[in-house]
């Protein structure tokens, strides 16, 4: 009897101590379930077969990013292509009968000219076969002609402008006269000069009053490179100088373009 009275009295199990017991076998350090205990529980690795499929995706995005980059390249070497097998059908750009051509787009000797004007065709087909005929020796020499280099050639150096200009606000157009003193450095019969959606009504070319004026032969727009050619029967000598001058007419433009037009609002009035 004094034995059983010695043996100690162990607590009875709460609630409580059931909890503590669970969360030391689940491996949250004996804390209660609660936000404390999932912070502090052990948390997942990375196991291989997560870092595979994140391997696959980043290997995926740059293959797709890849294929964007060629499939653009791709269009835009088939759209310059395609302007120039169009360029090609339509054939270099040439003056009319009259020398004149409007710089937006480019129409063959005669179009726009009412029939019955044989001797206009035939200069234009002469004009064409000249035309054809300086292309292939240019292609000869493995050289661009003067008109389809980025730059304006250098045989020719401009010392003096004298502009005037005409507008005529009822229908925004205006009429214009360049001349243009030349010195030329290398013979040439070729003249270049920039010029874009215009209407050449005259060009001529001459050294002075006594030595007269050099035949212009033909002239033409080349809209790609937004040069006007004047071609001479003659080339120009070296170490004179000429006076070349032009006659015009064109549109003011509605864009930011050349010589164009603009308008503001003041006190409600357009102006």
């Amino acid at each position: 009897m004094a034995l059983e009275e010695k043996r100690e009295k162990r607590p009875p199990v709460t609630p409580m101590m059931i909890e503590e017991e669970a969360a030391l076998r689940n491996g949250s350090r004996g804390l209660p379930p609660g936000p404390w205990a999932e912070a502090a529980g052990p948390r997942p690795r990375t196991t291989e077969r997560h870092i595979a499929v994140h391997k696959r995706l980043v290997l995926g995005f740059a293959v797709s990013i890849l294929a964007l980059l060629a499939v653009t390249m791709i269009a835009v070497l088939l759209s310059v292509r395609f302007e120039e097998c169009g360029t090609a059908a339509d054939g270099p750009p040439r003056a009319g009968g009259n020398g004149s051509l409007s710089g937006a787009a480019w129409q063959p000797p005669g179009a726009g000219q009412p029939p019955g004007r044989p001797e206009e065709e035939a200069r234009g087909g002469e004009a064409a076969e000249e035309e054809e005929e300086e292309e292939e020796e240019w292609q000869r020499r493995r050289e661009l002609p003067p008109w389809a280099r980025p730059r304006l050639p250098r045989h020719l150096r401009p010392l003096h402008y004298n502009l005037m200009l005409s507008a005529f606000m009822e229908n925004f157009t205006f009429s214009g006269e360049v001349n243009v003193q030349l010195e030329v450095r290398n013979a040439s019969r070729y003249i270049v000069l920039h010029a874009h959606r215009m209407h050449i009504e005259a060009v001529r070319v001459a050294e002075d009053k006594l030595a007269g004026g050099v035949r212009v032969a033909r002239t033409f727009f080349y809209p790609q490179t937004q040069v006007f050619v004047v071609v001479l029967n003659r080339s120009l000598e070296v170490q004179r100088s000429y006076n070349l001058k032009i006659i015009y007419n064109a549109l003011i433009e509605n864009e930011l373009l050349g010589f164009f037009r603009s308008s503001y609002v003041l006190h409600g009035e357009r102006r």
